[in-house]
């Protein structure tokens, strides 16, 4: 579903967005946004913090720290040819 809303650009270029918008969107205060120019549009792209993603995700497996840092340091390992 399609939601357009007319804003005003505020002081200094701040663009604000609107509640309803941000709700929909699931965004909050500090969250990061990818801007572009194509053609006269201008693009936002919200980028997620990778933890809060992580947090929201269906989990699909389990492991220990014990098992992350082994695996991690045999794929070390393998990269510097020890």
């Amino acid at each position: 579903m399609s939601q357009a809303i007319i804003t005003k650009l505020g002081k200094k270029g701040a663009i604000y967005i609107p509640k309803q918008i941000s709700e929909r969107l699931g965004l909050r205060e500090g969250d990061k946004v990818l801007m572009k120019v194509d053609d006269n549009k201008l693009i936002f792209e919200f980028i997620q913090d990778p933890l809060s993603l992580a947090l929201k995700i269906k989990k699909w497996s389990r492991t220990t720290v014990e098992e992350f840092e082994k695996e991690s340091e045999a794929d070390q390992n393998a990269l510097s040819g020890n």
